[in-house]
């Protein structure tokens, strides 16, 4: 069994006062665009995200044809870590590729591969131009749990860095070279200003807004 973690907790700072998760692309919320093209390789999708976050999340992905279930984050605005560390606690598959919320040109191909090169280790992330992309990964779920239980610090307020998660999981690191053979690699751009959302809705022709 295969799961899908998105991760939609942070609060974007960058992007504004609006949840950067329901910013509507071609009349879709952006987290519902991920969730689809996610659900298309994986077994179940779990959404992480904050319980002030949750009753508008469910109720723009009402027509969905995915089922999503829900993992919240019961300290919010702790990081991605933290929010990996939540989402894995319900996936029930033994690997998960993990995957930001603002990520809606996932490549399903790119994700069946990285589910491929991950067999046998903890971890395999994307790197691109240099830059490893941890939330475009897949993670094999019960080592990756423990070691965001190590990094979260027993509960304490603070924020591990992702960089930090990596080096502590026997991890294979997946170059762009690979990335382009195998998928796109449009499937890492993520939209974290309103710059960013005018681009990505021009790119699917949305004239909307």
């Amino acid at each position: 069994m295969q799961s899908g973690v998105v991760v939609a907790g942070g609060y974007s700072t960058r992007f504004g006062e609006a949840d950067k998760a329901l910013a509507p692309l071609a009349g879709t919320p952006m987290v519902q665009h991920v969730v689809e093209r996610l659900a298309s390789v994986v077994d179940e999708v779990v959404v992480n995200c904050r319980d002030d976050q949750r009753p508008a999340i469910r109720e723009a992905m009402a027509d969905c044809p995915c089922d999503v279930r829900y993992a919240i984050d019961e300290k919010p605005g702790r990081g991605p870590v933290a929010g990996i560390r939540t989402g894995l606690a319900v996936a029930d598959g033994a690997y998960a590729f993990v995957v930001a919320c603002d990520m809606p040109f996932l490549d399903p191909d790119l994700v069946s591969y990285l589910f491929e090169r991950a067999q046998g280790v903890d971890a395999a992330v994307p790197r691109i131009d240099d830059s490893l992309q941890p939330l475009h990964g897949v993670y094999r779920v019960s080592e990756t749990r423990s070691a965001c239980a190590e990094l979260d610090e027993n509960g304490k307020e603070s924020d591990p860095s992702m960089r930090r998660l990596i080096a502590a999981l026997d991890h294979v690191v997946v170059e762009q070279e690979d990335i382009e053979a195998y998928g796109s690699t449009e499937s890492v751009e993520n939209v974290n200003t309103q710059a960013d959302l005018v681009a990505a809705r021009q790119r699917l022709g949305d004239e909307s807004q």
